[in-house]
């Protein structure tokens, strides 16, 4: 089963000169439900736009996104119920500083899903155990390191229960000592079953728990294929120039 699906997608900026920027061309990518797909290219080729289409903080200028047989491209669609059920973490942490971790995990489900206070700490504190951050929910995000916020980030997503996790390069912003923190996260999430698009630098982890590795150029999706395929084996000449330079 197909739990995302896009179909032809472009995505088109106008810059402050009026020339037009092809940020995304005529893009096809499915992700089967449990599926663990990773997205890498040079910066600018369009990667995280294509991924923040799928929840439409990007609104694409053509092409058609499913979120299984919701049409996500659709305007009639509610947007709020697609973001309900897809989770999104970013390079920054975007976590309420003046409010607790517990306070941050449980916010949304409790003004957005109606849940009672009691459901959602109940539900937070399983999720702080999954990210390894029970004895911290109490403490404010200032107080935190940079790893350890962004597993708050993690598990903030998690609790609206999405049927989708998106993350956009989210080690990018952290020293290197943290990344392993929350990539051992991010990789129990991939075995537990969860449906997962990322955009991400570290190959190690695309290597270690991606079903699937795509990669980009100028806007397009030059190829698709197994972690084992693209890294030992690429087919195309500008995936294996590009894994070259990084490998």
């Amino acid at each position: 089963m197909d739990r995302i699906r896009i179909e032809n997608l472009s995505k088109d900026y106008i810059t402050t000169n009026h020339l037009t920027v092809k940020a995304v061309k005529e893009a096809n990518l499915t992700v089967k439900k449990g599926e663990v797909v990773v997205i890498i290219g040079p910066s600018g080729s369009g990667k995280s736009t294509l991924l923040r289409s799928v929840n439409k903080l990007e609104h694409p200028t053509g092409g058609k996104i499913f979120i299984d047989e919701d049409e996500v491209t659709d305007v009639r669609v509610d947007l709020r119920k697609i973001r309900e059920e897809v989770g999104m973490v970013f390079q920054s942490f975007n976590l309420f500083p003046h409010l607790s971790v517990m306070e941050n995990i449980t916010l949304a489900p409790i003004k957005v899903k109606k849940k009672s206070k009691a459901e959602a700490e109940r539900e937070a504190t399983d999720l702080l155990k999954l990210v390894g951050l029970e004895e911290k929910a109490q403490v404010f995000p200032p107080q935190l390191s940079g790893g350890q916020q962004q597993r708050v980030a993690i598990a903030r997503a998690l609790a609206m229960n999405p049927k989708v996790m998106l993350f956009d390069e989210p080690t990018s912003a952290l020293d290197p000592e943290m990344i392993k923190e929350v990539l051992d996260v991010m990789l129990k999430l991939a075995k537990s079953g969860m449906t997962m698009l990322l955009v991400t630098h570290e190959m190690g982890f695309a290597k270690a728990a991606a079903d699937k590795v795509v990669f980009m150029d100028e806007g397009r999706i030059v190829e698709v294929g197994t972690p084992d395929q693209m890294f030992t084996n690429p087919k195309n000449e500008r995936t294996k120039l590009f894994l070259e330079h990084i490998l």
